[in-house]
């Protein structure tokens, strides 16, 4: 599937995360979620855990955030961030796809500008919709993709309805698995 980015890259990606996060504080976009404490989250494509560490704290010691990056250093960022923070809410998980959850136990997944590099969006659609609880939500937002191919991306297979906008991200329901139903005359 997917593969990290180079080193080199993520690293400069990082230093322009820390100038953006300082001008336009994360916690302002999670506002639009309805994160309360004991609520367990998945930051999907976590990067340098802008969002997983505003999620921690807000989830509190009863929530957990599940953050997961194809990338290494993501990986070793976040557990580095959660220390020094005291957070131990937040468990990370190095993968390109699978998250090794159990089904329906997420209540909301983060599909925070990631969207445009997946290589098998549906793919990982779809193990989203296994984690996500039913009356999940899977918010999204990616700068990088007109709305219109964010809101096509997500509900293209099925899988999810949109059920808000707001200023910076899109909110999407979970919805019920397609039936694939075979014509009895085909033998």
């Amino acid at each position: 599937m997917d593969s990290p980015t180079p080193d080199s890259h993520f690293k400069t990606m990082c230093l322009m995360y820390k100038f953006r996060d300082f001008f336009l504080p994360r916690k302002n976009i999670l506002r639009e979620l309805d994160i309360k404490p004991g609520l367990h989250i998945l930051d999907y494509g976590c990067g340098p855990g802008s969002y997983s560490i505003v999620a921690a704290r807000l989830v509190g010691d009863s929530g957990k955030v599940y953050a997961l990056d194809v990338h290494p250093l993501a990986i070793q960022r976040v557990g580095s961030a959660a220390s020094r923070k005291g957070l131990t809410n937040i468990e990370t998980i190095q993968s390109d796809c699978a998250t090794g959850l159990k089904d329906k136990s997420i209540d909301i997944a983060f599909l925070y500008d990631i969207l445009h590099h997946l290589s098998e969006s549906d793919t990982v659609l779809g193990e989203l919709h296994r984690v996500l609880k039913p009356g999940g939500i899977l918010s999204c937002n990616d700068h990088h993709l007109k709305e219109e191919e964010i809101i096509s991306k997500i509900i293209s297979i099925g899988l999810f309805k949109l059920s808000s906008k707001g200023k910076k991200t899109y909110s999407f329901s979970k919805g019920q698995q397609p039936v694939h139903i075979v014509p009895s005359d085909v033998k």
